[in-house]
Formats: structure tokens, sequence, C-alpha cells
């Protein structure tokens, strides 16, 4: 496992303009090539996160979907986000992880948001995805996924030569700033408790209903602390997660093998 680059792009998300943000957000990372191995785009990147913008949902062969897939070729680097996807089964809040050969692996978001009536529009989804890239296993989540631990659990595999479940756990979201005390808390949190790397990436500014962002996405390493804080404005930060450390403090700390063994159904 060698060490992982990987870009947080904290922007301005236009409301319910799709093609508006493929062209924005196009414009954040053009330069990344060569310099890093894995974008992180926030939550609904193409509308703002809006129950209305349902009507606009995408499929998988929609324009999104392909700009990932550009965007992950021309960059030599995999690219993750969230959009809203339509399927047979209902309109989910999907999360993307497109690799630079135009593999797309996805993971639908489980725990909607009851406060804004997400769980009356969108469909939830039910397995969380551990992605295997450049060495590294990760596991990426969306916004109110973060408020429920057992879920995001990194078990311990005495089977797999790679012990725990992943290194890196990734949330993209459209979380406001009148909750920022809780997602600066959990995030360091979930990274203390899963002796992991972990991305939490959130938009700025103010959305169509109103709602402020002080964007605030940040790496925290598996001590808890900040190793890359974005503040409040419009960035793009690429920080390189240390493999050596990694495994060396899970050597020196395997607070793992104390763990509860459970499955979750």
């Amino acid at each position: 496992m060698q060490n992982l680059r990987i870009s947080l792009v904290q922007g301005n998300t236009r409301w319910h303009d799709p093609e508006g943000n493929r062209e924005y957000y196009g414009g954040l990372i053009g330069a990344l090539r060569g310099v890093t191995d894995l974008v992180i785009l926030p939550e609904t990147f193409t509308s703002g996160f809006s129950n209305d913008a349902i009507g606009n949902a995408e499929t998988m062969d929609g324009p999104t979907v392909q700009w990932m897939r550009d965007w992950a070729a021309r960059l030599d680097a995999a690219v993750t986000g969230s959009v809203q996807l339509r399927t047979d089964d209902g309109v989910f809040n999907r999360l993307l992880f497109v690799t630079p050969d135009g593999r797309v692996q996805t993971y639908d978001k489980r725990h909607l948001f009851r406060y804004a009536n997400e769980h009356e529009r969108y469909a939830a989804g039910r397995d969380r995805l551990t992605v295997e890239w450049r060495g590294w296993r990760i596991c990426p989540l969306v916004c109110y996924d973060l408020r429920f631990p057992v879920f995001s659990r990194n078990r311990f595999n005495v089977e797999r030569e790679n012990d725990l479940d992943y290194d890196l756990l990734i949330y993209v979201a459209n979380w406001p700033s009148v909750r920022n005390y809780p997602w600066k808390t959990l995030l360091r949190a979930r990274a203390i408790e899963n002796l992991c790397y972990v991305a939490g990436v959130n938009r700025v500014a103010i959305d169509g209903n109103g709602l402020q962002y002080a964007g605030e996405s940040v790496v925290i390493d598996f001590t808890g602390h900040a190793i890359s804080e974005c503040g409040e404005m419009e960035v793009v930060v690429t920080t390189t997660l240390l493999a050596p450390e990694l495994k060396g403090f899970r050597e020196r700390f395997p607070a793992m093998l104390d763990a509860d063994q459970f499955e979750l159904r």
C-alpha cells in the first residue's frame, strides 16, 4: 500500500443547475492531473440538497455519469460525489465512485434526512460500499450517515491480509453551518473509533432554500487530528495520506482486536 493523494473540492454548488455545476466543478478540478489520486466532490453536487430536484433526476446513462467518467480519465484519478439518480426502484441520493478505466461503483444513501423530509421523496439504500483504489480500501458514505456509527463500523477480519474493512472513510455532504459543531465532532469520532483516515467534504455559501453552509471540509488522521482543513471559502485542497503511519499506528494500538463482533442486518 502506497501513499494516497486526495483532493477535497469545497464549492458553491449552483441551485438546480446540473449543466452549470458540471461546468463549475470542472473548472475547479481541471488542474489536478498528476497531483491527485482521488477527487472528492460534495453531496448532490449537480443540484444542491433539494427535494424538488427529484424532478430532474438523471439515469445512469445520463450526462453526469459520463462527465465523471470523462474527468476520471482526463485526471487519471478516481472521482466521487453524489447526485440524484433515477432507477426502476425510485430516485436515490446515489454516490458514484468512478475510476479512469470508466468503471462506476455506486452507494445509495441509506440514512435519509427525515428532518428535511428526504425520506418522503427519495428511496433509501441498503448496503454500504467498499472500493479498492491504488492499494487502499475506501468506504464512501453520504452526509446524514455520519450520525450512525454502527453502519460505518470498521470491522476486523482475521481471514483478510488487510485486517480491517477499510483504510479511508469518506463523507460527502451538504451540512448546514447551524450544525457545524456536530459535523466537526462526529468526523473526528469516526476516525478515532475506526482507526482510519476520514475525509469530510462539504459545500459553502447559501443554497436555494436560504441555508448557509460553512464548508469546514477536513482530512482527519487515525488519532482524530486534522491534517488538512478548508475553512469557509471555495477551495480545492490536496492532501497525502501516509500509508506507513496508518499501518504502524494499527500495529502499536490494535484496538480492533478487542472490538465487539457483530453483523449488520
